[in-house]
Protein backbone atom coordinates (compact mmCIF):
# COMPACT_ATOMS: atom_id res chain seq x y z
CA UNK A 1 0.00 0.00 0.00
CA UNK A 2 2.64 2.30 0.27
CA UNK A 3 2.26 3.48 3.95
CA UNK A 4 4.45 2.74 6.93
CA UNK A 5 2.66 3.92 10.23
CA UNK A 6 3.57 3.03 13.73
CA UNK A 7 0.70 3.07 16.33
CA UNK A 8 0.60 2.83 20.32
CA UNK A 9 -1.76 1.77 22.34
CA UNK A 10 -1.67 2.18 26.04
CA UNK A 11 -3.95 2.34 29.09
CA UNK A 12 -2.35 4.94 30.83
CA UNK A 13 -4.63 4.92 34.15
CA UNK A 14 -4.61 8.71 34.42
CA UNK A 15 -3.11 11.13 31.82
CA UNK A 16 -2.54 13.46 34.20
CA UNK A 17 -1.09 11.29 36.69
CA UNK A 18 1.49 10.10 34.17
CA UNK A 19 1.75 13.03 31.91
CA UNK A 20 5.97 12.26 32.68
CA UNK A 21 5.48 8.55 31.21
CA UNK A 22 3.97 9.54 28.37
CA UNK A 23 6.35 12.43 27.42
CA UNK A 24 9.41 10.09 27.73
CA UNK A 25 7.53 6.91 25.93
CA UNK A 26 6.48 9.67 22.97
CA UNK A 27 10.33 10.46 22.80
CA UNK A 28 11.58 7.04 23.09
CA UNK A 29 9.63 5.54 20.27
CA UNK A 30 8.21 8.31 18.36
CA UNK A 31 4.92 7.04 17.22
CA UNK A 32 2.71 8.18 14.25
CA UNK A 33 -0.39 8.14 16.50
CA UNK A 34 -0.61 6.75 20.00
CA UNK A 35 -4.51 5.75 21.81
CA UNK A 36 -4.87 6.30 25.38
CA UNK A 37 -7.46 4.54 27.38
CA UNK A 38 -8.51 5.00 31.08
CA UNK A 39 -7.46 9.04 30.50
CA UNK A 40 -9.41 9.85 33.73
CA UNK A 41 -9.98 13.27 32.95
CA UNK A 42 -12.38 16.00 31.05
CA UNK A 43 -10.69 16.78 28.10
CA UNK A 44 -10.31 20.36 28.40
CA UNK A 45 -7.76 18.90 31.52
CA UNK A 46 -5.98 16.46 29.62
CA UNK A 47 -2.24 17.60 29.37
CA UNK A 48 -2.50 18.72 25.30
CA UNK A 49 0.46 21.34 24.72
CA UNK A 50 3.26 18.80 26.24
CA UNK A 51 2.17 15.99 23.43
CA UNK A 52 2.03 19.08 20.76
CA UNK A 53 5.24 20.25 21.45
CA UNK A 54 6.48 16.77 20.22
CA UNK A 55 4.70 16.81 17.31
CA UNK A 56 1.14 15.42 18.04
CA UNK A 57 -0.81 18.41 16.86
CA UNK A 58 -4.08 16.70 16.57
CA UNK A 59 -6.37 15.23 18.78
CA UNK A 60 -9.75 13.35 18.77
CA UNK A 61 -10.58 12.40 22.56
CA UNK A 62 -13.69 11.75 24.86
CA UNK A 63 -13.32 12.70 28.78
CA UNK A 64 -15.06 12.07 31.89
CA UNK A 65 -13.46 13.23 35.19
CA UNK A 66 -11.76 10.83 37.40
CA UNK A 67 -13.56 7.41 35.27
CA UNK A 68 -13.37 6.00 31.60
CA UNK A 69 -11.54 8.03 28.79
CA UNK A 70 -10.25 7.89 25.63
CA UNK A 71 -8.26 9.62 24.02
CA UNK A 72 -6.42 9.56 20.12
CA UNK A 73 -3.12 12.05 19.62
CA UNK A 74 -1.74 11.98 15.82
CA UNK A 75 1.00 13.48 13.83
CA UNK A 76 -0.92 12.62 10.79
CA UNK A 77 -3.82 15.11 10.39
CA UNK A 78 -7.50 13.81 11.26
CA UNK A 79 -10.03 14.24 8.73
CA UNK A 80 -12.95 13.30 10.52
CA UNK A 81 -13.76 12.60 14.31
CA UNK A 82 -16.52 10.38 15.74
CA UNK A 83 -17.85 8.35 18.88
CA UNK A 84 -20.35 5.91 19.72
CA UNK A 85 -22.22 5.42 22.84
CA UNK A 86 -22.04 1.95 22.92
CA UNK A 87 -25.04 -0.13 25.02
CA UNK A 88 -26.06 3.89 26.07
CA UNK A 89 -23.59 3.39 28.75
CA UNK A 90 -23.36 7.41 28.76
CA UNK A 91 -19.72 6.53 29.56
CA UNK A 92 -16.54 7.73 27.30
CA UNK A 93 -15.41 4.83 26.04
CA UNK A 94 -14.80 4.96 22.19
CA UNK A 95 -13.27 7.45 19.64
CA UNK A 96 -12.46 6.74 15.98
CA UNK A 97 -10.80 9.23 13.90
CA UNK A 98 -10.37 9.06 9.97
CA UNK A 99 -6.48 10.32 9.35
CA UNK A 100 -5.51 12.02 5.82
CA UNK A 101 -3.91 8.89 5.32
CA UNK A 102 -6.96 6.70 4.51
CA UNK A 103 -6.72 4.94 7.64
CA UNK A 104 -9.80 4.68 9.97
CA UNK A 105 -8.93 4.09 14.08
CA UNK A 106 -11.28 3.23 16.03
CA UNK A 107 -10.05 3.15 19.72
CA UNK A 108 -12.10 1.00 22.57
CA UNK A 109 -12.03 0.98 26.21
CA UNK A 110 -14.27 -1.95 26.96
CA UNK A 111 -15.73 -1.85 30.34
CA UNK A 112 -13.79 -4.12 33.19
CA UNK A 113 -17.06 -6.26 34.28
CA UNK A 114 -16.34 -6.16 38.01
CA UNK A 115 -15.71 -9.87 39.90
CA UNK A 116 -18.99 -11.63 39.45
CA UNK A 117 -19.08 -13.28 36.01
CA UNK A 118 -22.92 -13.22 36.21
CA UNK A 119 -25.66 -10.73 34.06
CA UNK A 120 -28.30 -11.37 36.56
CA UNK A 121 -26.18 -10.62 40.20
CA UNK A 122 -23.36 -8.47 38.39
CA UNK A 123 -24.24 -5.09 36.58
CA UNK A 124 -21.00 -4.78 35.47
CA UNK A 125 -20.56 -7.93 34.10
CA UNK A 126 -23.85 -7.76 32.05
CA UNK A 127 -22.40 -3.83 31.09
CA UNK A 128 -19.80 -5.37 29.57
CA UNK A 129 -22.08 -8.04 27.53
CA UNK A 130 -23.74 -5.46 26.18
CA UNK A 131 -21.24 -3.29 24.93
CA UNK A 132 -19.63 -6.34 23.55
CA UNK A 133 -23.10 -7.21 21.58
CA UNK A 134 -23.44 -3.91 21.03
CA UNK A 135 -20.19 -3.27 19.24
CA UNK A 136 -20.62 -6.41 16.98
CA UNK A 137 -23.83 -5.29 15.60
CA UNK A 138 -22.54 -1.70 15.08
CA UNK A 139 -19.76 -3.37 12.86
CA UNK A 140 -22.28 -5.73 10.94
CA UNK A 141 -24.32 -2.45 9.88
CA UNK A 142 -20.98 -0.30 9.13
CA UNK A 143 -18.49 -2.91 7.77
CA UNK A 144 -14.93 -1.15 8.44
CA UNK A 145 -12.48 -1.13 5.99
CA UNK A 146 -9.29 -0.25 6.07
CA UNK A 147 -9.37 0.35 9.63
CA UNK A 148 -7.61 -0.40 12.86
CA UNK A 149 -9.05 -1.32 16.02
CA UNK A 150 -6.99 -0.50 19.03
CA UNK A 151 -7.29 -0.61 22.74
CA UNK A 152 -8.34 -2.13 26.54
CA UNK A 153 -10.62 -4.60 25.57
CA UNK A 154 -10.37 -6.44 28.83
CA UNK A 155 -10.18 -9.68 27.52
CA UNK A 156 -7.72 -12.01 26.83
CA UNK A 157 -9.40 -14.24 24.67
CA UNK A 158 -6.72 -17.11 24.01
CA UNK A 159 -4.73 -19.68 26.51
CA UNK A 160 -1.47 -18.19 26.21
CA UNK A 161 -3.37 -14.72 26.46
CA UNK A 162 -3.53 -15.53 30.57
CA UNK A 163 -0.43 -17.12 33.35
CA UNK A 164 -2.90 -19.91 33.80
CA UNK A 165 -5.45 -20.68 31.90
CA UNK A 166 -7.59 -23.23 33.80
CA UNK A 167 -7.31 -21.25 36.75
CA UNK A 168 -8.83 -18.07 35.38
CA UNK A 169 -11.53 -19.83 33.12
CA UNK A 170 -14.12 -18.19 35.85
CA UNK A 171 -12.23 -15.31 36.12
CA UNK A 172 -14.19 -12.31 34.55
CA UNK A 173 -11.30 -11.50 31.66
CA UNK A 174 -11.12 -15.07 30.42
CA UNK A 175 -14.62 -16.64 31.06
CA UNK A 176 -15.61 -18.69 27.98
CA UNK A 177 -18.84 -16.26 27.57
CA UNK A 178 -16.71 -13.10 27.30
CA UNK A 179 -14.17 -14.52 24.99
CA UNK A 180 -17.10 -15.86 22.87
CA UNK A 181 -18.19 -12.33 22.68
CA UNK A 182 -15.11 -10.65 21.35
CA UNK A 183 -15.18 -13.33 18.83
CA UNK A 184 -18.41 -12.52 17.38
CA UNK A 185 -16.99 -8.64 17.43
CA UNK A 186 -13.87 -9.66 15.79
CA UNK A 187 -16.04 -11.96 13.27
CA UNK A 188 -18.52 -9.04 13.00
CA UNK A 189 -15.67 -6.50 10.96
CA UNK A 190 -13.36 -9.54 9.53
CA UNK A 191 -10.87 -8.42 11.93
CA UNK A 192 -7.03 -9.74 12.10
CA UNK A 193 -5.57 -9.67 15.86
CA UNK A 194 -2.01 -8.38 14.39
CA UNK A 195 -0.34 -9.86 17.52
CA UNK A 196 -1.57 -13.61 17.29
CA UNK A 197 -0.93 -12.90 13.69
CA UNK A 198 2.94 -13.12 13.82
CA UNK A 199 3.07 -15.40 16.82
CA UNK A 200 -0.19 -17.77 17.11
CA UNK A 201 1.40 -19.71 20.09
CA UNK A 202 3.43 -18.74 22.77
CA UNK A 203 2.31 -16.24 26.01
CA UNK A 204 1.68 -12.77 25.31
CA UNK A 205 1.03 -10.32 28.42
CA UNK A 206 0.09 -6.62 28.61
CA UNK A 207 -1.46 -6.29 31.78
CA UNK A 208 -0.06 -7.27 35.35
CA UNK A 209 -1.71 -6.68 38.33
CA UNK A 210 -0.49 -3.87 41.09
CA UNK A 211 -1.77 -6.43 43.81
CA UNK A 212 1.45 -8.62 42.74
CA UNK A 213 4.79 -6.70 44.61
CA UNK A 214 7.22 -8.46 42.29
CA UNK A 215 4.97 -8.50 39.42
CA UNK A 216 8.14 -9.28 37.08
CA UNK A 217 9.04 -12.07 38.65
CA UNK A 218 6.15 -13.60 39.65
CA UNK A 219 4.71 -12.74 35.77
CA UNK A 220 0.64 -13.68 36.30
CA UNK A 221 0.09 -11.27 33.46
CA UNK A 222 -3.09 -11.14 30.67
CA UNK A 223 -2.88 -9.89 27.33
CA UNK A 224 -6.10 -7.46 27.63
CA UNK A 225 -4.62 -5.06 25.45
CA UNK A 226 -5.10 -5.60 21.17
CA UNK A 227 -4.18 -4.10 18.10
CA UNK A 228 -6.56 -5.60 15.00
CA UNK A 229 -6.55 -4.38 11.08
CA UNK A 230 -9.46 -5.00 8.94
CA UNK A 231 -9.06 -8.25 6.53
CA UNK A 232 -8.24 -5.81 3.35
CA UNK A 233 -4.90 -4.77 5.06
CA UNK A 234 -3.93 -8.52 6.19
CA UNK A 235 -1.01 -8.21 3.39
CA UNK A 236 0.52 -5.86 5.32
CA UNK A 237 3.73 -6.60 7.34
CA UNK A 238 3.45 -6.13 11.38
CA UNK A 239 6.38 -5.63 13.63
CA UNK A 240 4.52 -5.74 16.65
CA UNK A 241 5.76 -5.58 20.48
CA UNK A 242 4.55 -5.24 24.25
CA UNK A 243 6.71 -2.51 26.06
CA UNK A 244 7.14 -4.15 28.95
CA UNK A 245 10.27 -2.51 30.59
CA UNK A 246 7.47 0.49 31.01
CA UNK A 247 5.13 -1.32 33.21
CA UNK A 248 8.57 -1.45 35.58
CA UNK A 249 8.63 2.42 35.39
CA UNK A 250 8.24 5.29 37.90
CA UNK A 251 4.73 4.72 39.10
CA UNK A 252 3.59 2.55 35.74
CA UNK A 253 0.06 1.91 34.63
CA UNK A 254 -0.54 -1.11 35.25
CA UNK A 255 -0.79 -2.34 31.53
CA UNK A 256 2.41 -1.75 29.26
CA UNK A 257 1.78 -0.11 25.65
CA UNK A 258 2.00 -1.81 22.32
CA UNK A 259 2.64 -1.43 19.40
CA UNK A 260 2.82 -2.16 15.89
CA UNK A 261 4.48 -0.93 12.62
CA UNK A 262 2.19 -0.99 9.65
CA UNK A 263 4.02 -1.75 6.30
Amino acid sequence: MGIKMKICSWNINSIRLREAQVLRLLRDECPDVICFQECKSLVENIPQKSFYDLGYSHMAARGQKSYNGVAIFSKIPISKEFSIDFADLGQARHIAVCLENGFTIHNFYVPAGGDEPNMETNLKFAQKINFLNAMKDWFLSNIPKKAILVGDLNIAPDENDVWDHKKLLKVVSHTPMEIDKLLEVKKSGDWIDVFRKNKPNGKLYSWWSYRSKDWSLADKGRRLDHIWVTSDLKEMNFKNSVLRDVRGWDKPSDHAPIISVLG
